[in-house]
């Protein structure tokens, strides 16, 4: 269902050299920008926003100082303007007519790759992105209060996060009694729950338009389950909408269980190419174990897992971890601090992009075939369809 169509018929004689008044595609756009910061020869996208990996709709590149976007826009879509390969972006709405970009970046290098500050940018001609950045700017209030939290309770967080690195329990058992540590976990809930209400207020504010939908996939970085009477409390047409099919689709996906994963390649230490199939090769069940050093719930998981791997590798079950490590010397310490005993990789492949990968851990446990036999299941609930699988 389209949402929105405009019918845009304008005079585009001095755009094409000519002399006429020539009429436009429905839901044609022009997108203009100059932007001091991005020298020519800069590649510029508009990228959708989504939960998913997805191509730029629009690619060009800046040139003589400006650079240019022509396109179809049959319907509004919320897109950020960035720069290939770089960290930053600007949320826009990509909408039929002519809008403008206009300001100035500046730019600092992150982890090898330049980072793109976007705050000095404005966007003219697009009453659509006037109010997405107005629903999305309820995040700038919730982002100073998460920032004053972190500085009223700086120094037992600090505290607490050395004892974690250190694997301190003592220490860190009784930093977590102290009344300041107890304060702390207290503003967090409050935080959290102040969240989900400013969250929810805007969604059903908008909630019978695809304005509902696409703010809440705009303000979460992924939904489950919990949404779900979010999503039902949507009016038909916004359930009907992309972003309402994408939202319904994120948070009930089909059946996992009985489905075939896709295959994949990886690289060994050696270089040498590694394939799913080769991985499954003489084994009844294998999981793969999508997850990076920097996750608590990952690392929290690896003791059942050794368990696990301890009790049926010997019947045929297998492990291969996929770290998602930005750095490979951050992979490389937390193989060695944890000693996995079975596969390991990082992917530089895409492979938790080829699985839709929107958090770790993520866990698929599989048949020698492929196909699914447990989705995301940890701890206690893995070990029972273990238990399960192995009595067969």
């Amino acid at each position: 269902m389209k949402l929105l169509k405009y019918i845009l018929s304008a005079c585009t004689g001095a755009l094409l050299g000519v002399g006429a008044c020539t009429p436009q595609p429905a839901g044609s756009y022009t997108v203009t920008g100059r932007i001091e910061g991005l020298p020519d020869g800069t590649r510029v996208r508009l990228v959708p926003v989504s939960h998913d990996v997805e191509q730029p709709l629009a690619d060009t590149v800046v040139t003589d100082g400006t650079f240019v976007f022509r396109g179809i826009a049959e319907e509004p879509r919320a897109v950020y303007l960035t720069v290939a390969g770089s960290y930053g972006s600007a949320p826009m709405m990509l909408e039929s007519g002519k809008t403008k970009i206009k300001g100035k970046v500046t730019a600092a290098e992150r982890e090898g790759t330049l980072a793109y500050d976007y705050s000095g940018v404005t966007v003219s001609g697009s009453p659509a992105t006037d109010k997405y950045r107005r629903l999305l700017s309820v995040r700038d209030t919730l982002d100073a209060l998460y920032q004053a939290n972190n500085e009223k309770f700086r120094t037992i967080r600090a505290d607490v996060a050395r004892a974690h690195a250190t694997k301190d329990r003592r220490l860190l058992d009784s930093l977590q009694a102290t009344e300041e540590h107890q304060a702390s976990a207290a503003a967090d809930r409050e935080f959290f729950q102040q969240v989900e209400q400013t969250y929810r207020r805007v969604v059903m504010d908008n909630k019978d338009t695809y304005w509902g939908p696409l703010m809440m996939i705009s303000l979460f970085s992924y939904l489950t389950a919990d949404q779900l009477p979010w999503y039902e409390a949507l009016s038909p047409e916004a359930q009907k909408s992309y972003y309402g099919q994408k939202v319904i689709h994120e948070i009930t996906p089909p059946g996992k269980e009985g489905t075939a994963v896709p295959a994949f390649t990886v690289q060994d230490k050696n270089g040498n190419p590694v394939t799913l199939a080769d991985l499954c090769r003489g084994k009844r069940y294998l999981l793969i174990d999508f997850w990076a050093s920097w996750c608590r719930p990952c690392r929290k998981e690896i003791p059942n897992l050794k368990k696990l791997y301890a009790a049926y590798a010997a019947k045929g079950f297998d492990i291969v971890s996929i770290s998602i490590d930005k750095k490979e010397k951050d992979w490389q310490k937390a193989l060695k601090e944890e000693k996995l005993p079975w596969h390991n990789f990082r992917d530089t492949d895409g492979i938790a992009d080829l699985y839709k990968v929107k958090f770790v851990p993520t866990m698929y446990l599989i048949d020698a075939q492929g196909i699914i036999v447990g989705d995301n299941l940890r701890g206690e609930a893995l070990a029972d369809k273990m238990a399960e699988l192995f009595k067969q």
